[in-house]
């Protein structure tokens, strides 16, 4: 069994605790605060504890893409009141994993859930995920609106229109686009200056979360707003810069696959210097490493 880095462990054990009801891991819900980050005109960034939020506000109702954790509902709920309306009309679910997921469990009664299939499918039946396997979601809790490749709502006198990117981050990867707004919400297809987690037993894969950042960056606009899945708002150049760190690193790793280097001896190498700031978040220079190698390796 390959081997899982402290830091990810760490996360795990909080992850797949807090999906069996364990929050010890977690801060207390009155500790949790919601930063609110005015996008432009009615959209909203919300950060909590887990991934980006993006919040649209109007006399048709709110929608929000994504919900973090459920520990954090009760303070979102109270950040979305503040904003006009504390129950969303609408969630978009932009991938499965419960920090942007777990919030459909107190939502979802109330709110329209709307997500890629594989979203739905990964909920009703988890991937293993850290070594661990969450539970099913409740019924309630889906997504009960779904789409294979894109659609559109129309709502707030805006189109919020959700396209799906194939086998990136997972395989049921949604970027969701305020088209008046100029805002576009990557989901986890993009970390803000760090190193990207791929999820290769949900269908992620390397090439794949390379390809589908090429692509976006002939679609988005350069004077776009763009929402990682985590990390402050970012622009067009911010997201050039990180397809160049992934394309970098990635042929670092292939030369030395190509020239017969094991894993431990590319783990052992590492990576340049420049890179030391990206591999400090969740995703550390060796489980990078050990992502592109498994990921190629596979191909």
């Amino acid at each position: 069994m390959r081997k899982i880095y402290a830091s990810l462990l760490s996360f795990a054990f909080a992850f797949n605790a807090f999906a069996h009801g364990d929050d010890s891991h977690f801060p207390k819900p009155q500790d949790i605060q919601i930063k609110k980050t005015l996008i432009t005109g009615n959209v909203y960034l919300l950060q909590g504890r887990g991934g980006n939020i993006a919040a649209m506000t109007g006399p048709d109702g709110s929608l929000i893409v994504d919900d973090d954790y459920k520990i954090v509902s009760p303070k979102l709920t109270e950040a979305l009141k503040e904003l006009g309306s504390a129950t969303p009309r609408f969630i978009f679910n932009t991938h499965w994993h419960g920090d942007h997921t777990q919030g459909n469990e107190h939502f979802g009664k109330d709110s329209t859930i709307v997500a890629h299939i594989n979203v739905r499918k990964r909920l009703l039946d988890p991937p293993v995920i850290f070594g661990e396997r969450i539970p099913p979601y409740a019924t309630y809790a889906l997504p009960e609106i779904t789409y294979t490749e894109s659609m559109s709502i129309f709502v707030n006198d805006e189109e919020v229109r959700a396209v799906h990117y194939p086998n990136g981050h997972t395989d049921g990867d949604t970027v969701i686009i305020f088209t008046k707004a100029n805002t576009w919400h990557l989901g986890d297809h993009f970390f803000f200056e760090r190193f990207p987690f791929v999820d290769l037993d949900s269908g992620g894969s390397v090439q794949g979360l390379i390809n589908n950042i090429s692509r976006l960056l002939t679609q988005i606009p350069a004077d776009a707003k763009i929402i990682p899945g985590h990390g402050p708002l970012a622009s067009h150049t911010d997201l050039r810069n990180y397809h160049s760190m992934l394309n970098e690193t990635v042929k670092i790793v292939q030369d030395g696959m190509k020239a017969g280097r094991s894993l431990d001896e590319l783990k052992k190498a590492g990576l340049p210097e420049k890179y030391k700031v990206a591999g400090s978040g969740f995703i550390k220079t060796d489980f990078w490493i050990e992502t592109i190698h498994r990921s190629y390796s596979k191909n």
